[in-house]
């Protein structure tokens, strides 16, 4: 049977067997080499019985079987990785995302906003992943010196009276046309788009434009 719980023995009472086995012997913690001596003197456990193992040092509990209730895993500590902070070797820890760290393609996402009053712009390769707001009326140029890899794409802000997207030897694709010396104009001012690189020199733009 199970362990009977707890009881408190009154003086002169007589101590029978059933009480020594149900509030002593099987609510103790019992000690054994291993489980193959622990199954040997225990034929049938019962639920809430304890048991120490000298040989892997283990306090176990039977519910439905044996399990351990002492071993705290494998895991010894929680290091701080790539793009994280934080961490630790006891108790609770916390880990904390980096965002500076994080990188796209070997590129850090840096979340920068670059304003220019240029009226002519070339996308170069340090332009990847970052933001980029236009106060005049511009000429943007996607070329093959532009360098993405696919996966990368830069925000772009048409902030000027007017924004036109060309391309020199890059593919460049959006509003249903493809071209590789085309151009392409933003719907309005405010408008904002983005370049996204599909490919080694294949780009698409992904807002309100329109092919000239």
């Amino acid at each position: 049977m199970a362990g009977l719980g707890y009881k408190v023995f009154t003086a002169g009472e007589v101590l029978t067997a059933a009480n020594v086995n149900g509030y002593l012997m099987e609510q103790a913690v019992m000690v054994f080499a291993d489980s193959a001596a622990r199954s040997s003197a225990i034929g049938t456990p019962t639920q809430g019985m304890v048991s120490y193992l000298q040989d892997t040092s283990s306090l176990e509990v039977y519910g439905t079987a044996w399990a351990g209730v002492s071993n705290p895993g494998d895991i010894t500590a929680v290091t701080a990785g790539t793009a994280l902070t934080g961490g630790g070797s006891s108790g609770d820890v916390t880990l904390d995302v980096d965002l500076a760290a994080i990188t796209i393609n070997n590129t850090q996402i840096t979340n920068t906003l670059t304003s220019s009053t240029a009226t002519t712009y070339t996308l170069g390769t340090a332009d990847a992943e970052i933001y980029l707001r236009f106060t005049d009326a511009v000429t943007l140029t996607v070329s093959t010196a532009t360098d993405f890899t696919a996966g990368q794409q830069v925000q772009i802000f048409a902030d000027g009276t007017a924004m036109s997207i060309t391309s020199d030897g890059a593919t460049i694709a959006g509003a249903g046309t493809s071209t590789t010396s085309g151009t392409f104009t933003v719907g309005a001012q405010y408008e904002a788009v983005s370049i996204f690189c599909v490919d080694t020199d294949t780009y698409r733009i992904i807002g309100n434009v329109s092919a000239v």
